[in-house]
């Protein structure tokens, strides 16, 4: 295995075997618990693997300059699936909270298995059901993400595997922590000066987003390849702010994007209510005057396309779009100058800058 497609692969194949071996326990909890089990594994299919490409691309940053070669071991492979599991966990939960119907082109979780009581021909309320149902998918999934874990270190050094463990803890931690701020916000925003706005905005992205989307990741993978202390610190600081681009990137997407690309309606985070920098840059561009008009249209779910036609015209015109445009290059343009003098691999580091690019310059 030596290129980034080999080391997904391995992934991919991990995870088939994880979960084949998950539905042959399921068919002892009965039909409907081996639909449900079914079901929740459906979560994990699709999207970019960024998390393990990163876990990977750390352990591979190390390894290299430790002479361990280039090929991901098991516990690294393990531990990237772990990464996956726990993502589609977040996206599972995040959904439910958002009331969002698609993800990635396909009902959300709690969408589809609402459908699958109402195919069922059960009694009660469907909605209601998918909802419980998708909230104890989301656990099950993280449930999963442990165990894919655990799997891994076993195979690792122990000094090792403790500080993968501890970094994987910080990260699950962080992000549940960032989720309820995320949703916090968008009630607490009428408490705090204007000014604040973009301020809180960042925290929630660092800690929903960019801990766990990339920082964590990297230093999991490195971890599990015996890292220092400097290079794991060197992790971090590339990590961090392409984190925090990449979340940055994805709140553009989330007004301007086209659906048939991200695979969810265009506007979806005006119509959620979404606090995000983008919009707290919006504000601090409008006349104070004109930002009752604004907030109340934020969030409203039932906003036409004319509607959002016009939110997405006032972004521009005050300027917060090309902000926070400005903002994504100042994030990578620090993330670059963490890595120029790092003590790591130089194939992995042109591959950390090439995913860095993949994650802040994409359409999706």
């Amino acid at each position: 295995m030596s290129s980034m497609s080999d080391a997904i692969e391995a992934v991919s194949q991990r995870l088939d075997n994880f979960f084949s071996s998950q539905y042959r326990k399921a068919g002892e909890t009965g039909p409907e618990g081996a639909d449900f089990v079914r079901a929740t594994a459906a979560s994990v299919h699709g999207g970019k693997r960024l998390r393990a490409r990163f876990c990977l691309t750390g352990w591979r940053a190390v390894a290299e300059v430790a002479g361990r070669g280039s090929t991901p071991d098991d516990a690294a492979v393990a531990a990237a699936a772990s990464l996956e599991v726990f993502h589609a966990a977040a996206l599972v939960h995040d959904d439910l909270i958002d009331n969002s119907d698609t993800r990635r082109g396909h009902p959300a979780a709690h969408r589809a298995l609402e459908a699958h009581h109402r195919g069922r021909g059960w009694a009660g309320d469907a909605a209601a059901f998918g909802r419980s149902a998708a909230i104890l998918g989301g656990d099950l999934l993280v449930a999963w993400s442990d165990d894919l874990l655990e799997e891994g270190l076993l195979r690792a050094r122990p000094e090792d595997a403790a500080v993968a463990r501890a970094e994987y803890g910080r990260m699950r931690r962080g992000v549940t922590i960032g989720q309820f701020l995320d949703i916090a916000e968008e009630s607490a925003f009428v408490t705090e000066d204007d000014e604040r706005h973009a301020e809180r905005a960042l925290r929630v992205a660092s800690l929903k987003s960019a801990r766990y989307s990339v920082e964590q990741p990297l230093r999991i993978g490195a971890a599990l390849a015996g890292a220092s202390d400097a290079q794991l610190d060197a992790l971090g600081a590339f990590g961090h702010p392409i984190g925090m681009a990449f979340q940055l990137r994805d709140d553009v997407l989330g007004v301007f994007g086209d659906a048939e690309v991200t695979g969810k309606p265009s506007g979806d985070d005006l119509r959620e209510g979404k606090r995000t920098v983008l919009i707290a840059y919006t504000r601090e561009g409008l006349a104070p005057a004109d930002r009752p008009r604004f907030d109340a249209l934020i969030g409203d779910p039932t906003l036409h396309a004319d509607q959002i036609a016009a939110l997405q015209r006032t972004i521009v015109e005050t300027g917060a779009l090309e902000r926070v445009e400005e903002l994504i290059s100042s994030y990578t343009a620090e993330a670059d100058r963490a890595l120029a003098t790092a003590h790591l691999g130089e194939a992995a580091v042109a591959e950390l800058e090439e995913l860095a690019r993949a994650a802040t310059a994409r359409a999706a």
